[in-house]
């Protein structure tokens, strides 16, 4: 269960961390589009995991894998950016979200079904 403080800096670290990625990201990852969906950070605010979804990659382990490479340089820019509002600025992790992919990929299915059951209907009435 997190705290309200937790939640108020995990909110503070994705929006920042956004802005972070927009003008950092194209030196690191190129065409990729990537976003911040969710961040968790630890009870001592020593850590925050930042889940993130890659777009317009056909390899997204290795845009994450850049991110990781350059975690330091990610994590002074986001200091930068919440310093006045943290008392401490924390580690940072990436993390793949894969979510909207799994979610499009059911979508195709339920997709699929339904077109085979409107043929199967169609096959019954003639």
């Amino acid at each position: 269960m997190e705290t309200k403080r937790q939640k108020q800096a995990a909110e503070l670290i994705k929006r920042n961390f956004g802005t972070v990625l927009r003008e950092e990201g194209l030196y690191i990852y190129e065409q990729a589009l990537v976003t911040v969906t969710s961040v968790k950070i630890t009870l001592d605010f020593g850590l925050a995991k930042i889940y993130l979804s890659v777009y317009n990659a056909q390899d997204k382990d290795a845009v994450i894998q850049s991110l990781r490479e350059n975690t330091t340089r990610l994590r002074f820019s986001l200091g930068e950016r919440i310093r006045k509002f943290i008392r401490r600025i924390p580690g940072i992790e990436f993390y793949l979200d894969d979510t909207l992919d799994e979610m499009y990929k059911l979508n195709a299915l339920f997709d699929k079904l339904e077109a085979e059951n409107q043929l199967g209907k169609k096959d019954e009435e003639e």
